[in-house]
């Protein structure tokens, strides 16, 4: 690749810091597992101007999913876990999951699920769950944010709590039959506790981040890394994504990620460094190892960025358009290039957090990005867009 080509994009990425669109953005880019590029703009935070320090460490929201979707297909590969059995084998209290009747008024109005949810069904966001903050107005996430699972406010316990509540809610189809984003994820990091009988933190710091050597990933960080983690930001006008002007939400090193929360959310919880999180990756791209370490078999990690969706199926969202998308078990899987990109985009595995992180893995071109803010909400921001259309560009 020649680097040169990739100055239109630093100058974009620039760009939305220059107009006050985003306080900070980095882009990293890899050919197969090496690093051609990797630039930070902007500042830690807008006030002082301190410039995006390269060993920042970002609050990666569901990013997180995609590490736990590795850890359960660890115990999947050990014979601890299975893709096709009932999940209530090992969590009793979704033995009989009700599930709300087409076109439901109330949420009383309910039905038996016609089979049971399954591992394979919370990897890929089709078990019937929901979230609660994604589409608020709408009768199963109204129910969510009023009954004890408003989780952007912070839910306050475990989550062996979290599961319990969650399975006292009518599914919002039967499972295996729609797609819809969800807790399903930290259902999974339950899991993952019954059957290795550690903390969801204690099994992710001994099987992934410690092997990989990701020593800035976790769920809190010590207080000689607090100064690392950014500020984050919210739009003025948060119905405009590309307009000017944020506002502090969350100063750099705020004190409250010194201690790890009782809720070790498995869909959003994590904290990690770029560089970390690359380590990651280039595991992902080397079918499972990273240098001496192997995590999962190859098969395994193609089963993740393979469609596990019913026909006819795709991704949907409320507010972000997300074409021709299908789901495997962690990641999102394109069907189609979107406007800008080249047919090598078909195949392409993504998934990104809550406030502006995003990784996509082409396998046809092969190329890997990596790109990120702290602005919430930036899940589905036009600069990441910009970024990977004009890496594609660019190779």
């Amino acid at each position: 690749m020649d680097i040169t080509k990739l100055t239109p994009m630093h100058d974009r990425m620039q760009w939305y810091v220059d107009q006050n669109i985003l306080p900070h953005v980095f882009s990293l880019v890899m050919k197969g597992t090496d690093i051609v590029d990797y630039r930070c703009f902007g500042y830690m935070d807008i006030e002082t101007q301190e410039p995006l320090r390269e060993d920042a460490i970002f609050r990666v929201f569901s990013n997180t999913k995609i590490v736990t979707s590795v850890a359960a297909l660890m115990l999947v590969e050990q014979g601890l876990l299975k893709l096709d059995a009932p999940i209530s084998e090992l969590l009793p209290a979704f033995a009989a999951p009700q599930v709300l009747i087409h076109d439901a008024t109330s949420i009383d109005q309910v039905e038996a699920a016609a089979s049971p949810i399954t591992l394979r069904h919370l990897l890929s966001h089709s078990a019937g769950f929901s979230y609660g903050f994604v589409d608020p107005e709408s009768l199963i996430d109204a129910h969510y944010l009023g009954n004890g699972l408003d989780i952007l406010t912070g839910f306050d316990g475990t989550l062996e709590n979290m599961c319990d509540t969650l399975a006292t809610f009518p599914l919002v189809f039967q499972p295996g039959t729609d797609w819809r984003y969800s807790l399903a994820t930290d259902v999974v990091a339950r899991l993952i506790e019954v059957v290795s009988g550690l903390s969801f933190d204690a099994f992710l710091k001994q099987r992934i981040f410690d092997p990989l050597d990701m020593l800035d990933t976790g769920f809190c960080v010590s207080e000689d890394k607090l100064h690392r983690i950014p500020a984050m930001y919210v739009p003025n006008d948060l119905l405009n994504p590309m307009g000017s002007g944020l506002t502090l939400l969350s100063p750099v090193g705020a004190p409250n990620y010194l201690t790890a929360p009782k809720w070790l959310s498995g869909g959003g919880g994590l904290l990690s460094s770029v560089s970390d999180y690359v380590r990651f990756l280039q595991m992902i791209l080397n079918e499972g190892r990273h240098n001496d370490v192997k995590l999962l078999e190859p098969s395994t990690i193609a089963q993740m960025h393979q469609n596990q969706l019913a026909p006819n199926i795709d991704v949907q969202f409320p507010m972000w358009n997300l074409p021709a998308t299908k789901f495997g078990l962690g990641f999102a899987v394109k069907d189609a290039p979107e406007d800008g990109e080249p047919q090598g985009a078909i195949g392409e595995y993504h998934w990104g957090g809550l406030a502006g992180t995003h990784s996509w893995i082409s396998p046809d071109t092969g190329i890997t990005g990596f790109c990120g803010t702290q602005v919430m909400p930036a899940f589905w921001h036009p600069f990441s867009h910009d970024f990977k259309r004009m890496a594609y560009e660019a190779c």
